[in-house]
C-alpha cells in the first residue's frame, strides 16, 4: 500500500512516507508515554529526506535501503540507552558476563506493553489508510512538534517527585542558607542548570574535614569498620518489602537523605574512601586528590591501622585497582584463604560468605591491646546477575538481602554482647535498579537515577559505657560522603565510647549537607529547585522522566 501522487511534467512522485508513518507514529506514542529523550529537528530532516521526491522505482527503493540503519540510529539516538561511545568503553566487561545472563539482561529490555501498542497501531494504520492520507498526520505533528521545541529534545510531562526520593524547595532553601548548597533560584533552563553544576562543583572544591592533628593523652581506643554494600537503594528496600527488618532498628544513626552520587562500584568506592573532601566530578574521581581527602590516610596519621576486605576477588571492573589507585587503600587485602562460598558472581566469580568474614574480623582485628583500626569491606552478594553454585538463573534478591541482613543484624549483636568498642558505618555504593522506571530497564544503572543514587546509611556504636537507647536518631538533611567523615572526626578521640552521658545531638547537629548530584562517565542527573534533571553526553538538560 504506498501513498503517492505523480507529477507527470517531471518524472517526480510524491510517494508519502507509507510503511515509515508506523514508525514515526510509534514514536510519537513512546513520547507521550515519557519513554524517549525526543529530537524534534532531527526526525523532521529524517522524515525530510524521505519525503523528498525521486523520479523512478529504483531510486525510492535505494532510499528506502540506505533510510533503514539511518532510522534505526535515529530512534536509538532517541531512547535513553548508551550511545556508541559508551557501549565501546563499557565492551571488555560486558564479555565477561556469562551467557545466561546476557539472556536475562535482553529479555528485560523487551516492553511487552508497548509491544502491544504497536500491535494496535499496526492494525489501526492498515485500516484507516484506507480512507486517509496517514502522511499527512504524521507530517503536521512533527512540524507542531518542532513549532513547540524548538532545538532541543523534549519530555511531554512535567517531572514528578517522589517524597521518598527527593527534597522539597524548603530542604534546598534550609541548606543553600547554610552555605552547603549553591542557591537556586533561575529558571531551570539547560544554561542555568549547566551553570549551577559547575558553581556547585567550585563550591565542593573548597569543603574539607577538619582532623585533628593528634589524639589527645585521653583519647580513646576503638575500632571504625565500613561495610560498603554494593546494589542496596532505599528504592529496593522497599520494593521487597525489607524496610521493617530489625537491621534498621539496630542502628544508632540512620541518614533517610544520603546520594551515593553515583551509580557504579568502581566509582562509589572512590568516593567514599575520598570522604573527607567535596564531591568531585567523575572525570576529577581519576586525577590524584589532596592527601587529606583520603578517610583512611587522615585516620591512619592519628595512628588507626587500615585494613581491606572484600567478598569477592576485586578483578571485574578493576575493582581492587580503583580502590588503591584512586581511592588510595593500600592496605594488604584481608586472606581470603578457606572461606565458605555464598554465590558466584555474574561473570562467574566467588562470592564468599559475609557472616564468616565478618567473624573472621571479630578474630583477628584490633588484637593488640590498645590499637586502633580502620576496615575497608566491600561486599558484592547483592548484585544483578548473582546465582546460587549448581545453577545458572539469577538468585531471588529478595532472598539474598534477608540472608545479608539477618547476618548484619546478628554481627550487631555479636559485637554489642562481646562490648567491644567499635563504629560501624554501613554505606551502599548504589541501588540495583530492582524496579525500572522509563529511562531504565530493571538492572541498568548506566544513568544515575534518583531511585539507584538514594541509599540507607546507618551507623552503630557498640561497646559505649552509656549506649543510644530508642529508635534511631534520623538525619534527613540532604547528605553525602563529607558528613559521614565529618561524624568520624567528631568520634575520633574515642571519648564518647567511656562518657556517662553521651550528648547525640551535638554528635549530629550541623553536618554536611550535600546537593544531589550524581555522575557516571556519560551521564548527570541533578536535583534543582525539588525537581530532578538529566543530561546525557554533554547535551541538553531534560526533566527526569517520572
Amino acid at each position: 500500500m504506498t501513498e503517492s501522487v505523480h507529477t507527470p511534467a517531471t518524472g517526480w512522485r510524491w510517494r508519502g512516507l507509507a510503511g515509515w508513518n508506523l514508525y514515526f507514529l510509534f514514536k510519537f506514542a513512546l513520547l507521550w508515554a515519557g519513554y524517549l529523550n525526543f529530537h524534534p529537528l532531527a526526525n523532521l530532516i529524517f522524515m525530510a529526506w524521505l519525503l523528498l521526491p525521486l523520479p523512478g522505482e529504483r531510486l525510492h527503493t535505494l532510499r528506502n535501503w540506505i533510510s533503514f540503519p539511518v532510522g534505526i540510529g535515529l530512534f536509538w539516538h532517541d531512547t535513553w540507552l548508551l550511545g556508541l561511545d559508551s557501549l565501546i568503553s563499557q565492551g571488555a566487561q560486558l564479555t565477561e558476563f556469562s551467557l545466561d545472563y546476557i539472556v536475562d539482561l535482553i529479555a528485560r529490555f523487551i516492553n511487552w506493553k508497548m509491544v502491544g501498542v504497536a500491535f494496535v497501531m499496526l492494525v489501526g494504520w492498515l485500516f484507516i489508510a484506507q480512507w486517509l492520507r496517514v502522511t499527512t498526520i504524521s507530517v503536521a505533528a512533527m512540524v507542531w512538534l518542532n513549532l513547540a521545541t524548538p532545538g532541543g529534545p523534549v519530555l511531554t510531562r512535567a517531572p514528578e517527585v517522589s517524597a521518598g526520593n527527593s527534597h522539597t524547595a524548603a530542604d534546598q532553601t534550609a541548606a543553600a542558607a547554610a552555605n552547603d548548597i549553591p542557591a537556586q533560584t533561575a529558571p531551570p533552563t539547560t544554561d542555568n542548570l549547566t551553570d549551577w553544576l559547575n558553581r556547585f562543583y567550585a563550591s565542593e572544591a573548597k569543603r574539607q574535614t577538619n582532623f585533628p592533628t593528634a589524639l589527645p593523652a585521653d583519647a580513646q581506643p576503638f575500632d571504625l569498620l565500613v561495610i560498603n554494600i554494593c546494589s542496596l537503594a532505599w528504592s529496593d528496600i522497599q520494593a521487597t518489602g525489607l524496610d521493617t527488618h530489625p537491621l534498621w532498628s539496630h542502628f544508632d544513626i540512620v541518614f533517610k537523605h544520603f546520594n551515593s552520587a553515583t551509580s557504579y562500584s568502581g566509582p562509589a568506592a572512590i568516593r567514599l574512601l575520598r570522604a573527607s573532601c567535596g564531591q568531585p566530578s567523575h572525570k576529577d574521581l581519576y586525577s590524584a586528590a589532596g592527601n587529606k581527602c583520603y578517610l583512611f590516610e587522615n585516620l591512619a596519621r592519628l595512628g588507626f591501622t587500615s585494613q581491606l576486605m572484600l567478598d569477592h576477588n576485586g578483578v571485574f571492573g578493576d575493582m581492587l585497582k580503583e580502590i588503591r589507585e584512586q581511592g588510595g587503600m593500600q592496605a594488604p587485602l584481608m586472606d581470603q584463604q578457606n572461606l565458605p562460598l555464598n554465590l558466584h558472581s555474574f561473570d562467574g566469580s566467588r562470592i564468599y560468605d559475609d557472616a564468616a568474614i565478618l567473624q573472621r574480623w571479630m578474630a583477628h582485628s584490633g588484637q593488640q591491646p590498645g590499637g586502633r583500626s580502620a576496615t575497608f569491606f566491600n561486599l558484592l552478594p547483592l548484585h544483578d546477575g548473582n546465582y546460587i553454585a549448581g545453577t545458572r538463573k539469577t538468585a531471588d534478591y529478595r532472598t539474598r538481602a534477608k540472608k545479608l541482613f539477618d547476618e548484619l543484624d546478628a554481627f550487631l549483636s555479636a559485637l554489642e554482647k562481646s562490648n567491644r568498642k567499635v563504629m560501624v558505618l554501613l554505606v551502599p555504593e548504589h541501588g540495583a535498579a530492582l524496579v525500572g522506571d522509563k529511562m531504565q530497564i530493571s538492572g541498568l544503572r548506566d544513568i544515575p537515577s534518583p531511585s539507584i543514587t538514594h541509599v540507607p546509611v546507618g551507623v552503630k556504636f557498640t561497646g559505649m559505657k552509656a549506649p543510644h537507647q530508642g529508635t534511631p536518631i534520623e538525619i534527613t538533611q540532604p547528605s553525602s560522603f563529607l558528613a559521614i567523615s565529618e561524624l568520624v572526626a567528631r568520634t575520633v578521640d574515642g571519648r564518647n565510647f567511656v562518657a556517662d552521658t553521651v550528648d547525640w545531638n551535638a554528635l549530629t547537629r550541623g553536618l554536611p549537607q550535600s546537593a544531589v548530584v550524581s555522575e557516571n562517565a556519560n551521564a548527570v542527573v541533578v536535583e534543582y529547585q525539588g525537581h530532578p534533571y538529566v543530561r546525557l553526553s554533554g547535551g541538553d538538560w531534560v526533566p527526569y522522566p517520572q
